[in-house]
């Protein structure tokens, strides 16, 4: 299975790409006995804080199933390592032997780990292995994470580029598609590697390297560049980076006039909310104004930790807003994904943007129809806060940019009236002369 690069571990403080000596013994499946169906299926019940009436103040530190998996697997790491993020990043589950003592693999799941090959590398988290089920291969976080043999079958449309991101790259590592912003990839390392990733085929494989030299031809580019107002940091996961490493980052692109805000974009809160630490929210409240776009998939994301990690941000005064992508048997419904937006919005996170699945090489199994986007964006509109409805997008092939997709809610027009429809399918006459 191919390996991340080695530059990106050094810099976030994972010195070794497989686990140290000291990495835990993974125990047989049987271990688990002592938790009882009927405890595994309250573990994924949803909160008392997410539920109507739930009280923060009663949020605990950890979910029963998190708890469950700690003391089945890793039952002599102390409180204090389980919570160190590098602890994390070092013991991430990467192979099929490791995924096979934590789970019950399908045959499917065991033909995509032995194929390896130039597959997008695995990588899972402890944290994010706990809130994943260990029997049911369809759960909604296991498809996220976990390979098929899907990933290897090309379908049409597909490309390893869907984007275009590569042709509008005028140095190693920074998108300049629309005139006033920039993507900064700063790393190709991610904790955790999202199966449907539109990057796959760069990121896990040490084709983005934090280097000083490659990062500062970026920075002159914007140097010279003064339309560039706002830059978006990405990668791979910029807080896989040091807090030292990030802050440099940071710090350079400050120091350029033009540059008005920057926008951080991760998924750490949910698959390593660890990494939020009070040196790490410290550190980024001196760059405002910083804006952070958080990758948040399923109501199951929303634990305790991920809860912590996100109150912390907005403490240090860092607008959230969460970034979804729409996939079939993850989150394609209505029900599904209000209890989503419902949860953020108690995490003090926007819900931003819903993007339709982007159509790289291998992911048609998680590919919905347009029409089910839509469906659910009118699902929310009328029956929840405005606040709650994130913007459907599809960020178009070939590198369109992001086009937003609204429900027709114009019926027609009858002479200085146009005729609109509300939530309710009521229609209703707004004076419009023309």
């Amino acid at each position: 299975m191919a390996s991340i690069d080695a530059d990106a571990c050094s810099y976030c403080g994972v010195d070794d790409e497989e686990p140290p000596g000291t990495t835990v013994e993974f125990l047989p499946p049987s271990v688990v006995a002592h938790v009882s169906p009927a405890k595994r299926s309250r573990a994924t019940a949803p909160r008392d804080i997410f539920s109507p009436g739930g009280s923060v103040g009663r949020l605990p530190r950890s979910t029963f199933q998190t708890k469950a998996f700690r003391k089945a697997f890793y039952p002599d790491v102390s409180e204090r390592d389980w919570n160190d993020w590098h602890w994390q990043a070092r013991n991430r589950l990467r192979t099929l032997e490791q995924l096979e003592q934590v789970l019950v693999l399908s045959d499917d799941e065991r033909a995509a780990l032995s194929h390896g090959g130039g597959m997008l590398p695995v990588s899972i988290t402890p944290y994010y292995m706990s809130l994943v089920s260990r029997d049911d291969r369809n759960q909604p976080l296991r498809r996220t994470v976990v390979p098929t043999t899907g990933e290897f079958q090309h379908g049409l449309g597909e490309a390893e580029d869907p984007l275009g991101e590569d042709g509008d790259t005028p140095v190693p590592g920074l998108v300049h598609r629309y005139p006033d912003r920039v993507l900064l990839l700063v790393t190709d390392f991610c904790s955790s590697y999202c199966r449907y990733c539109t990057r796959s085929r760069m990121v896990g494989h040490g084709a983005i390297a934090p280097s000083e030299s490659r990062l500062e031809n970026a920075f002159e580019y914007i140097r010279r560049t003064p339309t560039i107002r706002d830059v978006l940091i990405s990668g791979g996961d910029p807080l896989a980076l040091s807090d030292e490493r990030l802050d440099w980052i940071l710090t350079q692109l400050r120091q350029i006039p033009h540059v008005e805000f920057l926008r951080i974009g991760t998924k750490m809160p949910a698959v390593l909310p660890q990494r939020i630490t009070p040196e790490l929210c410290r550190m980024l409240r001196k760059h405002h104004p910083l804006w952070m776009s958080i990758h948040f998939l399923h109501p199951d994301e929303c634990t305790p930790e991920s809860y912590q990690a996100c109150t912390r941000l907005a403490d240090a005064g860092i607008p959230l807003g969460s970034q979804t992508v729409l996939l079939a048997g993850v989150n394609d419904n209505v029900e599904t994904m209000k209890s989503l937006v419902h949860r953020l919005l108690i995490m003090r996170v926007r819900p931003y943007y819903l993007y339709q699945c982007d159509p790289i090489t291998g992911s048609a199994h998680f590919r919905t129809p347009v029409s089910k986007g839509l469906e659910i964006i009118e699902g929310l509109r009328g029956h929840t806060t405005g606040y709650a409805i994130p913007n459907y997008v599809i960020d178009a092939p070939g590198g369109g940019g992001k086009i937003p997709l609204q429900p027709n809610y114009v019926v027609g027009r009858e002479g200085n009236d146009i005729l609109l429809r509300n939530f309710r399918g009521e229609v209703y006459r707004y004076p419009d002369a023309v």
